[in-house]
């Protein structure tokens, strides 16, 4: 294949316009490059032209010396420059040494090593990936030779790097990385000369990095490119003509880099259960893996603990467990190989299957959850023979010694009662002390709880069936796995809970692109039917959905596959008004359990037409003196209910406990059709075309009654209203308005051009604002900052199962990088949007949830919670916390040799009465006033034998930036639907698909954990 060199102009005097034409010029030759399908034969590819760079012609860009006046801002977007001038000319080098350094010795025809044609598969597509970066860096070298005047770089990551020719190529360097690596350890093991070959060409590099860390860089440039843009856009000012293009640049890396992390993902997938069928030797498991609708949700190494009699660990071994859609198995892992082989590239395990059960079958349980299982099955563990008749394995030990625990209390609480029907007064045995006793064992009774749950952090038990017994009863087998930590096992437990669920038949055919007619996607990757829920059902008179919200809250009770498996949690209220009634209702549903339970009926004197849940801001400094003075809030979660007769309830919640603080009423007594809150204010979008502003308390939580004033936006009701930082955007007819909140200055644009579509639905991601018309089926995006319109999507034209007559949205939501979409026809849509800073385009297929409503989408909500922090920790730091602010561990010097069954008691020498004590000589011994250190009697009677490191001290913190502990975050999410009824798409109408439609009805939609740290 011939090379054809590019005469360009010096970068001083080059134009960007003919640097992005060349590369885009690249993605446009016929000449022909070899593509490798995969099985590795060749294919005949068009579309790539190789092209050598002359670098005397183009050298590498470098900044000019930094000019004088230049202001922080732009110091530090000089700065950042810099770094993605270094880090992309680092890349090219990483490139250029494979390919000369690597592939050029091994293609010479006259030191044949191995087969060209492996030479070529392992080093597939590096040729032109080299290629693209090579023109991304001529455009850049013009650039930066222009910074100081226009400082402008997104719209050129845009034009790179949004090319198709940039994905295909990276997709098929990734897809083929894998395979390239089993290839790289097959020569190594067959050639010596080769393997011989790498070590030469490892030792001789300055670095000493091998091939493998160079051909991996490919995998991990677009997340470093993102960091270096993230940081460009944090330091680039709202005004900048640079500011849209990064943007935009930042939406078009996320997206590309989405895009190869599925590829990824899939390709590793594959290549694992590919490692099952090779080395599985079970005929019926091969030929369960190998149909098409088998899908790896995740797979680990985790280790299997067996305990002996008394509960030590005899026996300990990883195996690697894969979690299937519909099975589970756990196989025997060997990672071992050559050792100089492992040195250069990772050798892939072998696996050897111990056995694979269907996942309906499993069951995760937790210590002290044995007695739940049926009472008809056999509960067994892995252990060994056993001689003793009751046996206690492990952690159910420590359960045993809670019940113990429990007892002693009990007949402790007996003696003090005893105690204190003494006649005579004893300085060390009296009711003081007694209830001393009781205190200390309800401590120990909390470690020893919190012991358990640190045990049920990183331990995952699995009943698993077995062969039943003689008598024909089943066997349930318990199989103890250890994870990494607390975060794996939270995962486990969650994907095992909702891989059941997506075996449901609402699931397993849940949801279909509208591009791909029939095609429906993998059930786990979308989100999950959890349940339905009927809402405000009267046999008096028909309430209509009119709003809903999720009230956070923390519950510490719930044990920790319970909060692994529950809906985020808190509190979902369902508002809503009657047809004939006068009145409106709120009902209030728990979420702290896998389905929602209604728990509130709130009646009110007028119908609710809109919610408002307000978090409260407060500085980090409030947060600790809060935390420190240890008072709950006095108001609770804050909730905001608009009525039809102009009025606001601002209601306090606790729980279940509601409790009404405030009313606030607007001049001209309007009804009230939408809430929102930002940090001093509160805005209400009334029925006659004003937006009525309160202003919160000085020092207060609460707004002043008083404080009302009115910002006429038009004749037509206002709609929909969107807090943006200090502004709020607010939409009367086809128009918008941001309204600033402290001078209430506004600035209008046209959101529709037709006089007849208002403006219904605004939610806003990154710097973009979807918004959604009622009377169109079109969503519009605009730019929060220079309110310009970047896109337009018609989604009557992505919707299939689409009924006659016109369709539009009735409902919008963004969560979690899905932009869900309520139709009138009751149909539910999502789209795939970027979750970082850049602009929500939509950048995928969309998909139709085959669930439906049989009316109109009345709401979307989510609902997200984060779990408790202190669920993620090893280890318990409780007694540190109680005994006081230090959290150092004392010293060996300091260390008491055993635990003292005391709690707030330093002695009993101050105590009235005599020393009762069996010793004559110290009867009369008296410690002096001011000691507060134990005698022999107090030791005699306090100690136990314990050790106190047990729980003196916890783990070390990670301590992170300034001084704030790093935890790691788990969050849980779920989207609710609300519509009349519910209906299954495409199949024949039946009582067990369609529900009453005119019952109004909740879809409860679930989707995994997210964990990051």
């Amino acid at each position: 294949m011939g090379f054809v060199t590019l005469s360009l102009l010096r970068p001083h005097c080059y134009t960007p316009v003919l640097a992005l034409h060349c590369i885009s010029s690249v993605s446009f030759s016929v000449n022909k490059a070899i593509v490798f399908d995969g099985a590795g034969e060749e294919k005949d590819d068009a579309g790539y032209m190789d092209v050598s760079v002359c670098e005397l012609k183009h050298p590498p860009p470098q900044l000019s010396p930094m000019p004088e006046g230049l202001s922080s801002q732009q110091v530090v977007r000089r700065l950042i420059l810099s770094s993605i001038l270094q880090s992309e000319n680092s890349y090219l080098d990483s490139l250029k040494r494979i390919l000369q350094e690597y592939q050029k010795p091994l293609l010479d025809p006259q030191t044949l090593i191995i087969n060209p044609k492996k030479v070529r598969q392992i080093f597939y597509r590096l040729q032109e990936i080299h290629q693209c970066h090579s023109m991304f860096q001529i455009a850049l070298a013009c650039r930066v030779a222009e910074w100081d005047y226009s400082e402008k770089i997104g719209d050129l990551f845009v034009a790179s790097f949004s090319k198709s020719m940039v994905l295909n190529v990276y997709s098929d360097y990734i897809n083929n990385f894998t395979n390239a690596m089993a290839l790289i350890k097959k020569a190594c093991m067959s050639k010596p000369a080769f393997l011989d070959f790498l070590k030469k060409k490892q030792a001789s590099s300055p670095d000493r990095i091998t091939l493998y860390g160079l051909m991996v860089k490919p995998i991990q440039r677009f997340p470093q490119f993102i960091l270096l843009l993230q940081d460009m856009l944090k330091n680039t000012p709202r005004s900048h003509s640079d500011r849209l293009p990064l943007q935009l640049a930042l939406t078009e890396l996320e997206t590309l880099a989405e895009k190869l992390n599925e590829q990824k993902r899939l390709a590793d997938q594959d290549t694992e259960i590919q490692q099952l069928v090779h080395y599985g030797r079970d005929r019926s498991l091969n030929k369960l893996l190998s149909l098409d609708q088998r899908q790896l949700i995740q797979c680990e190494v985790l280790t299997e603990i067996v305990y002996g009699d008394k509960g030590q660990v005899v026996k300990s071994k990883e195996r690697k467990i894969f979690l299937l859609n519909d099975t589970l198995i756990c196989a025997n892992v060997n990672l071992k190989g050559p050792p100089d082989i492992n040195s250069l590239v990772p050798v892939g395990p072998k696996y050897m299957v111990k056995w694979c059960i269907p996942l309906l079958q499993t069951q995760v349980v937790e210590i002290g959850q044995d007695s739940l299982k049926c009472r008809n099955s056999v509960i067994t563990a892995r252990r060994h023979s056993s001689t003793s008749s009751k046996v206690f394995l492990g952690p159910p030990r420590l359960y045993h010694e809670l019940e113990e625990l429990q007892h002693d209390l009990a007949v402790v609480e007996e003696v003090s009662l005893l105690v204190g029907t003494l006649h005579g007064i004893y300085q060390n045995l009296n009711t003081t002390v007694s209830q001393d006793w009781c205190l200390a064992l309800q401590r120990l009774i909390r470690l020893k709880e919190e012991e358990i749950q640190n045990a049920n952090k990183c331990r995952l038990r699995l009943s698993v069936p077995g062969k039943p017994d003689k008598s024909g009863r089943p066997v349930s087998i318990m199989v103890v796995f250890n994870t990494p930590s607390p975060l794996s096992k939270i995962s486990w437990v969650n994907r095992l809970h909702l891989a059941k669920i997506a075996q449901r038949k609402e699931n397993t055919l849940g949801w279909e692109s509208a591009e791909d007619v029939g095609k429906t996607k993998a059930p786990f990757h979308c989100p999950l039917l959890t349940c339905k829920l009927p809402v405000l059902s009267s046999g008096t008179h028909t309430l209509k959905l009119e709003a809903a919200l999720h009230s956070p809250s923390q519950s510490s009770l719930l044990g920790f596959c319970t909060a692994s498996t529950s809906l985020p949690q808190g509190y979902l209220w369902v508002a809503g008004q009657g047809g004939n009634s006068t009145l409106g209702q709120v009902e209030i549903f728990s979420l702290n359990r896998a389905t929602p339970r209604l728990v509130k009926t709130v009646p009110l004197r007028a119908p609710v037409l809109s919610l408002e849940y307000v978090k409260e801001l407060c500085s980090r400094t409030e947060e600790k003196e809060a935390e420190k003075a240890q008072c709950p809030p006095k108001t609770g979660n804050i909730i905001c209910a608009g009525l039809q007769d102009g009025s606001i309830l601002v209601y306090g919640s606790v729980d279940t406990a509601v409790q009404c603080l405030l009313t606030l009423v607007n001049p001209d007594s309007c009804p009230v059709h939408c809430l929102k809150h930002s940090l001093s204010y509160l805005f209400a979008g009334l029925a006659n075309g004003k937006v009525a502003v309160y202003h919160k308390k000085t020092g207060g939580e609460l707004w002043d009654v008083d404080s009302c004033r009115m910002v006429a936006l038009g004749s037509e009701p206002v709609s929909c209203l969107l807090t943006l930082q200090d502004t709020v955007w607010a939409s009367c007819a086809n128009q918008v308005t941001v309204i600033q909140g402290a001078n209430l200055q506004t600035q209008s644009f046209v959101a529709h051009s037709d006089p007849c579509c208002n403006v219904g639905h605004m939610v806003r991601s990154g710097g973009g604002v979807w918004m959604a018309f009622t009377q169109s089926p079109s969503i519009h995006l605009f730019h929060i900052e220079t309110l310009e319109a970047l896109q337009e999507v018609n989604i009557s034209t992505r919707i299939t199962h689409l009924s006659p007559g016109q369709v539009c949205v009735s409902s919008l939501l963004i969560s979690q990088g899905l932009l869900w979409v309520g139709t009138s026809q009751g149909i539910i849509l999502t789209f795939p949007v970027p979750t970082l800073e850049g602009i929500p385009k939509i950048t995928g297929k969309g998909m139709t949830s085959l669930n439906a409503h049989c009316g109109p989408v009345d709401f979307l909500v989510s609902a997200c919670s984060t779990l408790a922090s202190d669920l993620l920790r090893h280890n318990s730091i409780l007694s540190a916390g109680e005994e006081g602010d230090s959290e150092a561990p004392p010293s060996k010097e300091e260390k008491p040799s055993g635990m003292l069954l005391q709690y707030r008691l330093h002695s009993t020498c101050k105590l009235p009465g005599k020393l009762l004590t069996a010793q004559p000589e110290l009867a009369n011994l008296r410690a002096p006033p001011e000691s507060f250190e134990h005698s022999p009697e107090d030791g005699s009677i306090y100690e136990v034998s314990e050790d106190p490191d047990i729980w003196v001290r916890g783990r070390p913190l990670d301590w992170g930036k300034e001084g704030e502990v790093r935890r790691s975050k788990v969050t849980s999410i779920a989207i609710f639907s609300g519509g009349r009824g519910y209906r299954r798409l495409g199949q024949p109408t039946s009582e067990s698909t369609y529900s009453d439609s005119t019952e109004n009805t909740v879809l409860v939609w679930q989707v995994p954990l997210t964990l990051s740290q």
